[in-house]
């Protein structure tokens, strides 16, 4: 079967990658895109048997993208990726085979490809019941973590969504929350703000430094084998600790 994967973040791409080709040797992943428009082009050109898409995607958006390519003469299977659940209803009403909620579960995906590999029809949707016990598990794993922020930026107080941050940065008696456009301030410590994000999408890469693992571009080493993660938007780089460092080993 062969799979492109379609998503703006490039470690999510890296990993899923990784992780379909463990789950079978069946799966081929033929190539990857960063945006919509891309995806469409690759799709296109691919022909392949499914495609993994983010529904928020520059240019086109994901649910644009499945438009799109269910008018093709033989459309690809989809499977939509996002940390969005709230889309899931307009995710299926355009054909999707499954849905997946960041952080990706191995265990979900292998049983979602499980059904692409299945013999029986070309658009299998999951049924209904399947598709409320999916939104009540990503209902009751996004509550349990911390959504919302209230920043400071000046003299205003902003409602930052915890999705739209790249990465948290202790400094003195407050904590900067970076966005891919704005900063802000907080006074909760490090040490209590990491016990409420999600573990999963959240590392703490140094005692100083929270980073969302969706906004890492790449990871390197300088020459005195001090490692960083550089974030994606802004190029940023920021310290890794050398207790932090198993959390890339094992990627």
């Amino acid at each position: 079967m062969r799979v492109i994967i379609a998503d703006d973040e490039p470690l999510l791409r890296h990993h899923l990658s990784k992780l379909l080709e463990d789950i079978s040797s069946e799966i081929e992943v033929v190539a990857c895109a960063k945006d919509g428009v891309e995806a469409v082009d690759k799709i296109k050109e691919q022909q392949p048997d499914a495609v993994f898409l983010d529904i928020r995607m520059p240019g086109l958006d994901g649910l644009e993208v499945a438009c799109t390519i269910n008018a093709l003469p033989k459309p690809p299977r989809i499977v939509f990726i996002t940390a969005y659940d709230h889309y899931a209803i307009e995710a299926f009403e355009q054909g999707a085979l499954d849905y997946l909620v960041k952080p990706i579960n191995e265990d979900r995906l292998e049983k979602t490809c499980q059904r692409l590999l299945s013999k029986s029809g070309h658009h299998g949707q999951v049924d209904s019941d399947q598709l409320i016990q999916l939104l009540e598990h990503a209902q009751e794993k996004r509550t349990s973590n911390l959504t919302w922020l209230k920043a400071a930026k000046g003299d205003d107080i902003h409602l930052v969504h915890v999705d739209d941050v790249e990465y948290f940065r202790a400094e003195d008696k407050y904590v900067t929350v970076v966005t891919k456009e704005n900063e802000f301030i907080i006074r909760t410590p490090l040490k209590n703000l990491v016990r409420m994000l999600d573990e999963e999408s959240f590392w703490q890469i140094h005692r100083s430094v929270i980073v969302k693992v969706s906004a890492i571009g790449r990871v390197s080493k300088d020459i005195t084998g001090r490692m960083h993660v550089e974030v994606a938007s802004t190029l940023c780089k920021l310290p890794v600790s050398r207790n932090a460092h198993s959390l890339f080993k094992q990627m």
